[in-house]
């Protein structure tokens, strides 16, 4: 089971308790992986991720970690530009955002900059203009805390004691119908519609941004993917992956490689977050306080 693991996984980037006294070991400590495939039709790659690490202790707890992923849409013109575009706003943002700022409030405000800068560089597009637009996903964590902001289809689950959860919802009108009660679960995975999107980045001057708070323990793993990943690989099968793979690189391999086998017909992107230690803090005034 997945909280069984720690300490097993090996670390791909910074693991920010190592060599630290006991009382500074207890801060948020990350493991990671990312992976972007092109797929087996697509002509090019529309996705675009990245990450903001903290370079010290003081920045972990003052700013924290961000992960984001965007799928730039199909149909519309230079998705891979609305992609890349939204990306670096929220990285350049959460990099200059104000010390103990609030995630919940922090990625809504640069969204909603990201939205605005993917609209006008469509409308500054020669000649004419273009339609440019994104998906977005976007994972915020400090202490014992990860907030999730997300315009679009792309997703994010915690995977925790081998079960996927998933705590984004797709803004698609299938899903939509799906909610209202008008068609089933299995209507909505087969519908034509399941890809039509209510919202996005870069469509309109203004985006409604769904916005979520879990708490997270030693163990758990955060995985962000864009549709040519969660729809073509069961969520079942991606808690089963993570779970049995000690090699983060690896279980991202492998969840690209299966969409692949399955489907291959979009670009396929992943980020794999291992959560392999945690400050505990409560909660006053919207403000953290250490717990003893």
């Amino acid at each position: 089971m997945i909280e069984n693991t720690a300490g097993n996984f090996p670390p791909h980037q910074v693991s920010l308790t190592r060599g630290e006294s006991p009382a500074q070991a207890s801060m948020l400590d990350v493991d990671f992986s990312e992976q972007t495939e092109i797929g087996k039709v697509r002509e090019h790659n529309e996705d675009w991720h990245g990450h903001v690490a903290p370079a010290n202790p003081a920045r972990a707890r003052s700013h924290g970690w961000l992960f984001v992923l965007a799928d730039g849409v199909g149909g519309h013109e230079r998705g891979e530009v609305a992609s890349r575009l939204a990306v670096d706003c929220l990285l350049e943002g959460f990099r200059e955002s104000r010390a103990g700022e609030p995630h919940n409030t922090l990625l809504p405000r640069l969204a909603e900059k990201a939205n605005l800068r993917v609209y006008e560089a469509g409308r500054a597009a020669a000649p004419g203009g273009a339609r440019m637009a994104t998906t977005l996903v976007a994972c915020a964590l400090r202490h014992d805390r990860a907030v999730i902001a997300h315009a679009g289809d792309s997703r994010c689950y915690l995977i925790r004691r081998g079960r996927a959860i998933l705590l984004t919802r797709d803004h698609t009108v299938a899903n939509e119908h799906l909610r209202m009660g008008l068609i089933s679960a299995g209507e909505s995975s087969q519908s034509s519609t399941r890809h039509l999107l209510l919202r996005s980045l870069g469509n309109d001057l203004f985006v409604n941004v769904d916005v979520n708070q879990t708490q997270v323990i030693p163990g758990d793993v955060l995985l962000q993917c864009c549709d040519g990943l969660h729809g073509a690989v069961e969520a079942a099968d991606m808690a089963r992956i993570v779970t049995q793979n000690r090699d983060l690189r690896e279980a991202a391999q492998q969840l690209v490689a299966l969409a692949n086998e399955r489907d291959g017909s979009d670009n396929i992107s992943v980020q794999v977050v291992y959560i392999r230690g945690v400050e505990r803090v409560g909660m006053y005034r919207g403000r953290p306080y250490k717990l003893r």
